[in-house]
């Protein structure tokens, strides 16, 4: 079966957007969780526009290519300007959980309204046996809550943000994690992770 996983820019202090993220502004201010992306001669097999270091490249390209389909919140999806109508990764549709109506989506993205466990079930089926990637604090944490995810890849940014969206929101309980891979490169350390069930 394919496995649930995310794989996000992360500061030390835990947040995956600055301040005032929104449409028109991004991810807020802070550009630099993603320097790491354009900083090396290495270019990604998966995103065309990206140059990373050696082993950053080794890590990224590793988890962008086992991804079938890509489960965005709606938060992430408007921030986001809806993707260019597109997805956010080269290959792989999207699938947006929202509680309410998104007009305008396209061919390439698909809407669950009806919860995590559904919006997981989907995407699974467009991934068409390959992984699901999760994108957003928000989807991650309801995904954890159900159980659902297999892998947390952290691209940890040393950086102190001191605002923004947090990755995590509040869980019900303890979620355990078996350390796999730390990885350091310039600009960011890679942490990959299992949940352990």
């Amino acid at each position: 079966m394919s496995k649930v996983f995310c794989g996000l820019a992360v500061s030390v202090d835990g947040y995956i957007t600055g301040r005032d993220p929104g449409a028109g502004r991004g991810l807020g201010d802070a550009s630099m969780l993603f320097d790491w992306y354009f900083d090396g001669d290495t270019p990604s097999q998966v995103f065309d526009s990206f140059k990373l270091s050696a082993p950053s490249a080794r890590v990224f390209d590793a988890a962008a290519g086992r991804v079938g389909a890509i489960l965005a919140g709606r938060n992430t999806y408007e921030d986001s300007e809806h993707f260019g109508g597109g997805s956010p990764h080269p290959t792989a549709p999207l699938v947006v959980l929202s509680h309410r109506p998104v007009p305008g989506m396209s061919d390439r993205q698909t809407l669950v309204t009806t919860g995590i466990e559904d919006a997981v079930a989907a995407a699974r089926r467009i991934a068409g046996g390959k992984d699901v990637g999760l994108m957003g604090g928000g989807v991650v944490t309801e995904a954890l809550k159900a159980g659902l995810v297999d892998e947390l890849i952290l691209h940890q940014v040393p950086i102190l943000l001191g605002g923004g969206r947090s990755f995590f929101q509040e869980l019900p309980g303890h979620v355990r994690l078996r350390l796999v891979e730390a990885v350091p490169a310039p600009g960011v350390t890679h942490l990959h992770y299992e949940v352990e069930r």
